[in-house]
């Protein structure tokens, strides 16, 4: 902390001010929470930071942010994590970090002044559709379709993997609008509301049993022929966007949501006398060096920020980086539960990705749930694979591998 200028201090001490006037004195974050009181304050605690304008803090503030530099946001996130509470609501990051940004990246003004106040006041709960089941890491050969009918898009297909979707009232979705051209040429980024009768939301219970995910299923949906982001035809430039913000926004906070899991096993393995071990000892030195890491190539993010630069195709590594390292790090953490991970007890974590609130006590079957969380982390978010393949090719300059779907989408699929 110690490297931060004289202003990122004193904005520092500003959000500190902020949270020990908005959280009770006796906090020591959302461990102690039942799963209802913690929904509650969760509610409760995104209408202070929205009144405050920290919710959408790099929006500019004609959109309802706070401007915020990448420098501020961090500071922001590094507090806010230390303390324990959200940055938001578990939908935020889709509404907020991912379709608010490209909204703004990519909309209309029209569409600014529509959806992005109505984001922020949690009228509109946004989620993703984007895989479908026979396109995953192949995204362009989504076959989910979207017809213009008058003044409307109307929409078949299927979506697969849709996170907290149960949770949203509308959705922003990648369909082919364009059959006959090449397959990344005929998409586009359709904007559409779930509370209707041709949107069908069917949860997915994972191996942990949390229902993060969800199917969602549209027969003949309806949306405005308006409700298309970027252009008619041209999704697959606005859905890369998009996820650059998905693979990236959180590069400056990963080091810190890794660093205290680091923290808080190292607690778990001193209960359980593995600390001494000194195999044991060589992977927890391996796992810290990784959260630093991250730490300094969140860092490297704020500095390029900083002098306007935006991330791009480079965002892969860091996703590349925290996937691998959590199935190491969780694979590090049942070897410290031991036995105990066969038939795990005590309370379970908050949500199916991490492991508990900050403040919650020791429990094998949060650790648990952590471990099994990790598994499909190299495979969200776009596979490892398809990670490298852009970091070959769009970061190192590297020759691209032969394609053999260069024809239209349809001669594609039926070869």
């Amino acid at each position: 902390m110690e490297d931060y200028s004289p202003e990122a201090v004193k904005f520092r001490a500003k959000v500190k001010t902020f949270l020990s006037e908005n959280l009770p004195t006796d906090w020591n974050g959302m461990g102690n929470f039942t799963k209802e009181q913690r929904a509650t304050f969760v509610q409760d605690w995104r209408k202070i930071l929205a009144d405050n304008q920290l919710l959408a803090v790099a929006w500019a503030p004609a959109y309802g942010g706070a401007g915020l530099s990448q420098l501020e946001r961090t500071i922001l996130a590094e507090e806010l994590a230390a303390v324990g509470v959200p940055s938001g609501s578990d939908n935020d990051p889709f509404s907020i970090g991912m379709i608010g940004h490209t909204i703004i990246e990519w909309g209309t003004e029209e569409q600014k002044q529509h959806y992005l106040p109505r984001i922020l006041d949690g009228t509109d709960v946004w989620c993703q559709g984007y895989s479908e089941p026979n396109s995953g890491s192949d995204l362009a050969s989504l076959a989910t379709r979207a017809d213009l009918d008058g003044d409307e898009w109307v929409i078949n297909g299927q979506k697969i993997w849709t996170s907290q979707g149960h949770n949203a009232n509308w959705i922003f979705v990648l369909c082919r609008t364009d059959p006959t051209a090449v397959k990344h040429a005929g998409i586009s980024f359709v904007l559409c509301p779930i509370d209707q009768p041709g949107v069908e939301v069917r949860p997915i219970v994972n191996a942990s049993g949390h229902h993060d995910f969800n199917e969602v299923f549209f027969s003949d949906a309806r949306t405005s022929k308006e409700n298309v982001l970027g252009g008619v035809h041209n999704g697959w430039a606005v859905a890369n966007t998009l996820l650059a913000y998905e693979r990236g926004d959180d590069s400056t906070t990963n080091g810190i949501r890794y660093g205290d899991e680091w923290t808080r096993l190292i607690g778990a393995a001193k209960q359980n006398d593995k600390i001494s071990n000194p195999v044991m000892r060589q992977r927890f030195a391996a796992a810290y060096t990784t959260t630093q890491i991250m730490r300094f190539m969140g860092l490297q993010t704020v500095a390029r920020s900083l002098q306007g630069y935006s991330q791009g195709p480079e965002s892969s590594l860091n996703k590349i980086l925290w996937s691998e390292h959590h199935q190491r790090f969780t694979e590090l953490a049942m070897d410290v539960v031991g036995m105990d991970a066969t038939a795990p007890s005590g309370r379970d974590s908050a949500t199916g990705v991490g492991v508990d609130d900050i403040g919650s006590p020791y429990s094998s079957q949060a650790w648990v749930t952590n471990f099994i969380g990790a598994r499909p982390g190299s495979i969200y978010s776009g596979s490892n694979e398809i990670q490298r393949n852009i970091v070959g090719e769009r970061v190192l300059g590297l020759p691209k591998e032969p394609r053999a779907d260069i024809g239209p989408w349809n001669e594609t699929k039926r070869s």
